[in-house]
Parts: C-alpha cells; sequence; structure tokens
C-alpha cells in the first residue's frame, strides 16, 4: 500500500510508532494529486515545495497529538496566511488574507500540513461553480460548495480536507463521493477567517474516510468528548430512529434505496431499529432556513455588491436588491419557527439514540454546472444538530450515495461512536 492510499487514521498510528514520515505521506499524496489533478480538479492552490518544507520540519521537531505530521486540504473560502484565498471570484484573483483562519490554525498548532486550497462555488454560496469532477464518474458533479475538498479526499489526494456547511455544501457532496464527513454542532468549530454568508447556519467541516477520521480531527479540535478514550456502544444496544423527512416528496429512487439499505443492514447486524417522525411543526423548517438564509445573506454581501457589483452573480446580488420580496418582518418570523424547533429537538432523543436520514436526494446529477439539491439537509442544519455522513450503496450508475446520522447537539463525540459500532454493518460485504 502506498502513503497516499492510507486513511489519516492508518497514516497517524504509523508517523506515531516510526513506521512512516509526515514528509514521504505528503510526497506520495502530491505525487498522486499530480497523476490525477488533470482529471479531477480539486484545487485552485497547491505548493508542493511549502507543503514539503513544512512535513520535513515537522519531522524533525517529532511531535505527537491526534493529526500531527497528516496532510490537509482547505476549502478557498476559508482563510489562509501562505496560500491564496480566492473564494473562486474573479474580484479575489490573488487575494492574500493577512492571518489564517481559526480553524487552519488550530490545525497547523498540531502539526498538521497544509497541501492546498481546494475549488468551491463561488463565496460558497452562488456564482461559479468548481471546475472539480467527480471522481466515480467524471461528467457528474462532486457536489458543492465543498467541491474539491470532497473530490480530494475520495480520489485519495489528500486524507483530510476542510469544508463548510450553511446548507448542505459539506454533507451532500460526501454522499455524492462516497466518503464521511462530520459537520459538527453550529459554533463547536470557530469560523473566524471563513467567508461569512449566514451567521445562524455557517458551520466549518471535515472529510475524511473512516469514521476514525472524523474522530481524529475531533480530537485535534478538543470537541467535549472526543479525547475521553470511552469505547464505542455495542450495535445491539443502540437505538436507531429512522427519519424520511418533511421533504420526502424530494426523494430520488437511490436516495431511498440508500435509506432503506441502511435501516436493513442495522437491522439485521442487531441495532435497534424503529420509524421517526418530525412533527409538524418542523414542516416550514425548510422554507424558514431559506428565508433566513436571504436575511442574513443581504448583509454578508452588501459591501461586496457596493463595491462590485457590476462582478458579482446575480443570484447574490439579488440579496441585496429585491431578494425575491423577503423582508426583515418575514426573518424575524422564520428566526421564531427554527428556535421553536431548535429548542424541542433534544427531546426527541429520549426514545433514541441517534437519527437516520438521507444524506441526498440520490445520487450526484449529470454535469457540473449543479451541485444538487441540499433540501434533505437544511433541516438538520437550521437545528444546529451535528450530522455525520456514511457512505452506503453504489447505484447502477456506480455512483454512490450515503447517508446521514444526526445527533442533539453538542453531542459530536457521542455520535462519532455510534457511527463507528454502526459502521462496519453499514457497509456491504
Amino acid at each position: 500500500m502506498e502513503p497516499f492510499e492510507l486513511t489519516a487514521s492508518e497514516a497517524a498510528a504509523r508517523i506515531r510508532d516510526g513506521r512512516l514520515t509526515s514528509e514521504a505521506l505528503v510526497r506520495s499524496c502530491l505525487e498522486h494529486s499530480a497523476a490525477r489533478e488533470p482529471e479531477i480538479r480539486a484545487w485552485l492552490h497547491l505548493d508542493p515545495d511549502q507543503s514539503i518544507r513544512r512535513a520535513r520540519e515537522m519531522d524533525k521537531r517529532g511531535g505527537s497529538g491526534p493529526v500531527y505530521g497528516i496532510p490537509f486540504g482547505v476549502k478557498d473560502m476559508i482563510d489562509t496566511v501562505d496560500m491564496p484565498t480566492t473564494y473562486n471570484s474573479p474580484i479575489f484573483e490573488g487575494h492574500q488574507p493577512a492571518k489564517d483562519a481559526a480553524c487552519v490554525a488550530t490545525m497547523k498548532s498540531r502539526g498538521a500540513v497544509l497541501m492546498g486550497k481546494a475549488d468551491t462555488v463561488e463565496f460558497a454560496s452562488f456564482g461559479r461553480t468548481a471546475a472539480t469532477r467527480n471522481p466515480a464518474k467524471l461528467t457528474h458533479t462532486p457536489g458543492g460548495s465543498s467541491s474539491g475538498s470532497a473530490a480530494a479526499v475520495a480520489d485519495l489526494q489528500v486524507p483530510l480536507a476542510f469544508g463548510t456547511q450553511t446548507g448542505g455544501s459539506h454533507i451532500r457532496p460526501a454522499s455524492f463521493n462516497g466518503i464521511y464527513a462530520l459537520k459538527p454542532t453550529w459554533g463547536a468549530i470557530s469560523r473566524e477567517g471563513a467567508k461569512q454568508y449566514s451567521p445562524s447556519f455557517d458551520t466549518v467541516g471535515w472529510y475524511g474516510r473512516s469514521v476514525d477520521d472524523l474522530g481524529l480531527v475531533a480530537e485535534a479540535f478538543r470537541l467535549e468528548g472526543a479525547d475521553s478514550g470511552a469505547a464505542s456502544p455495542e450495535i445491539g444496544d443502540i437505538r436507531v430512529g429512522v427519519c424520511k423527512s418533511p421533504v420526502w416528496s424530494a426523494i430520488e429512487p437511490a436516495g431511498e434505496k440508500a435509506l432503506e439499505t441502511a435501516a436493513d443492514r442495522l437491522s439485521k447486524a442487531g441495532a435497534k431499529v424503529s420509524s421517526f417522525e418530525l412533527p409538524v411543526e418542523y414542516d416550514p423548517l425548510f422554507d424558514a432556513h431559506d428565508t433566513i438564509l436571504r436575511g442574513e445573506g443581504r448583509s454578508s454581501f452588501l459591501d461586496i455588491y457596493l463595491a462590485e457589483g457590476h462582478r458579482l452573480h446575480p443570484g447574490l446580488a439579488n440579496h441585496c436588491e429585491e431578494n425575491k420580496g423577503v423582508t426583515m418582518q418575514d426573518v424575524v418570523r422564520a428566526y421564531d419557527i427554527v428556535d421553536a424547533c431548535r429548542i424541542r429537538f433534544g427531546t426527541f432523543f429520549d426514545e433514541m439514540d441517534v437519527i437516520l436520514t438521507p444524506a441526498s436526494p440520490g445520487f450526484a446529477p449529470e454535469g457540473l454546472g449543479w451541485t444538487g439539491n441540499h433540501i434533505f439537509n437544511s433541516i438538520w442544519t437550521a437545528v444546529h444538530a451535528p450530522c455525520l455522513a456514511v457512505p452506503c450503496i453504489r447505484w447502477d450508475n456506480n455512483l454512490p450515495v450515503g447517508v446521514q446520522f444526526v445527533a442533539p447537539r453538542y453531542r459530536d463525540a457521542d455520535l462519532i461512536r455510534i457511527c463507528k459500532a454502526l459502521d462496519g454493518a453499514m457497509q456491504e460485504k
């Protein structure tokens, strides 16, 4: 096995016990990326010399920690002091931030090696889509807006990568690319230095190729309970609520099959699987989420609109103009709907440990002009719940389709442990 083929957790274990150097791992990832990148187009910026120098320095220091010496990618709407941050916008071509975003600084402080900036939908919202292709089928989107981050991990170009989610920009690409992802509880990871769209929903998350990979980063960020050493529960003790959600009418055959398959596999493995239906109060949550995005997006993009409106995508410019008629009173009513749903959400877990629900309507759409529908992500983003994406099936066209597990707020570490226990049963033997 070549170093680039190792998961982050496998590589970290080898670095800890001296069987692998950070430099060897980074070089292997860069060499693989050089061979694959002309087809996948995951990156907007790579600096191999800089990454190798950093890895060599980590080897000299001989430090330790969950992500020490591990290369990672960053969505190019997250600031980096030593690489450009363009937001995939012609307005910010060549833009060089003065400091790292908090999530990047944290990873560097734990000894991780920044490998590059991954392509994204413009401003992680509207506008130019990424040039990135889905590694499973190049004619299909990898999803968005965390397009390059997800594709780079799926294509084995880097073991870890950071994305963001405001609607479904992180979990949906994980489903489309057949990888693992954690969208943490809103506020658990600092969003300082990431381009703002909606302060109420913007969340920094990460991709890996196993549940253990997600746990490594959670430990690096000191999420509560992530470094406790607690064992995963027995699968027979886990109560799983299967939720189609109020937007089930948008499901596609592949998405329905993935959910049915996941529930069936878990039930056969001994998990306590039952149906769960959100109360009718949650029916307007998707629309309320969209209303808040429009209200907060108006202020988030006003400065760029006033200075560079002629170069701003019409979808974003609309936020600062008529904004589809959304008024601030509409936004206030939407806040009230979301707040009430968020407060009640935690009470559902008296009867279950985790929710199993679609991560996307189905497989990745064909073409690169549309990154897919976030309809199965928005309600969980709105209630600030942690979400963990797990691969499940391959559809007839060989495109991956995953599912997601959802837990109460700030139960991220428990969610990781539960998913580790369930993951073996989830994967087709």
